[in-house]
């Protein structure tokens, strides 16, 4: 816990908090998106928007990629499943999330569909090299965090000469969706909410590094901040932010620095650029299509590719009417602004993906009790 504890210190943390309600314009709003889930649970679990004045405003974004994954590309995985003889590899967040009917492939799993959580992309080959005359599909889903890995095990796969493995490829890209939150016409007839500036993402940025983030800073004049997941570093973040736009300034700047490297991790996004390539489009929960956002097999490792093999369709499905998870990963409500929430909508029986994945928006505010706070959620405007 030695590297950790340093970044959990209540002394700091109430110092940072000081300085925070010092600089801060009392005169003035601050808004920030904290893209990644995993700083939406640090906020909620450590009580970080109690350690603020009430004009600054902590909006959570879609950083989760259980959250984003939209219903038709669970339904293609529910059907895939009931395929006989094939066995389908998931992280675990996934088997919980509600498919269309109120289905998952928890349940169709409990209906004898052979369907294996797995721990890391590493088991999914051990599995398709113990059963050899079954179909072995990896349901593949993440950010820029999780893609390497899966790069490498369909290399592996083709140096093994595996002829029974495929992965069905979800993987998306983080700037891509805070373009499309900044610009996209259809998501603005959505509804609005004030961004001042952004938390960027940490493991992504390990990988990617910090300049993918220019081009918000530069074309939209919206700082951004990297930040690693610890409470100090996202006190640490927030006080940044609120010294770039109190100074009228809109650039990268990188808290994460014990991590992240300007560049990222060239070895990593080699690999990738060997294995994938982009999509036209790809559909995320809450945003709709967005352009060049997503990755798919090269043709050159086609015979690992689940899409091609199966010939998956496309298909698009609606979300629950009654949840609130798209509003809700576009930052325009607040969990507490469901009517569904803690109520219907619980971890033991989640309506959307946003109450089902560790990462997820409803299940940090149920978790730490954000749902009982009484501060007013954000003003949304409709164009």
């Amino acid at each position: 816990m030695k590297y950790i504890d340093a970044f959990r210190d209540g002394t700091l943390a109430r110092k940072i908090a000081h300085n925070i309600a010092v600089e801060a314009d009392p005169c003035r709003e601050y808004s920030l998106m904290e893209f990644c889930g995993g700083h939406t649970h640090a906020i909620s679990r450590y009580g970080i928007v109690d350690l603020l004045p009430d004009n600054i405003h902590m909006i959570h974004g879609p950083g989760c990629p259980v959250c984003v994954l939209p219903m038709g590309k669970l339904e293609n995985m529910i059907q895939l499943a009931q395929t006989p003889g094939l066995i389908l590899c998931s992280y675990g967040d996934m088997l919980r999330v509600p498919a269309a009917g109120g289905n998952s492939l928890l349940k169709i799993k409990a209906q004898g569909c052979d369907i294996r959580m797995i721990y890391s992309s590493a088991d999914v080959l051990k599995i398709a090299q113990l059963n050899p005359q079954r179909q072995v599909v990896f349901l593949a889903i993440g950010f820029e965090t999780t893609t390497p890995p899966t790069a490498v095990i369909i290399k592996q796969a083709q140096a093994l000469g595996l002829t029974n493995f495929t992965v069905f490829c979800n993987h998306v890209l983080t700037p891509s969706a805070i373009s499309h939150i900044l610009q996209s016409p259809e998501i603005r007839q959505l509804g609005l909410v004030q961004l001042d500036g952004f938390i960027g993402p940490a493991h992504v940025s390990t990988v990617i590094g910090s300049e993918p983030y220019r081009y918000f800073a530069e074309e939209f004049q919206k700082p951004v901040v990297i930040a690693g997941f610890e409470p100090l570093d996202v006190m640490q973040a927030i006080l940044m932010l609120i010294r770039q736009l109190n100074a009228g300034r809109a650039e990268v700047e990188n808290e994460f620095t014990r991590a992240v490297l300007p560049d990222g991790n060239l070895k990593a996004q080699l690999l990738v650029a060997e294995v994938f390539e982009l999509r036209r489009s790809f559909e995320w929960r809450g945003l709709g299509l967005v352009p060049y956002s997503a990755l798919r097999i090269k043709s050159g490792f086609a015979d690992f590719d689940a899409e091609q093999r199966f010939d998956i369709p496309v298909l698009s499905i609606a979300d629950n009417k009654a949840c609130e998870c798209g509003a809700i990963l576009r930052g325009v409500k607040h969990p507490r602004d469901c009517e569904i929430f803690g109520t219907a909508c619980t971890p033991e029986n989640p309506i959307g993906s946003c109450m089902v994945s560790s990462e997820g928006a409803c299940a940090a505010y149920y978790r730490y009790g954000r749902f009982r706070e009484s501060r007013p959620g954000n003003t949304v405007t409709k164009n």
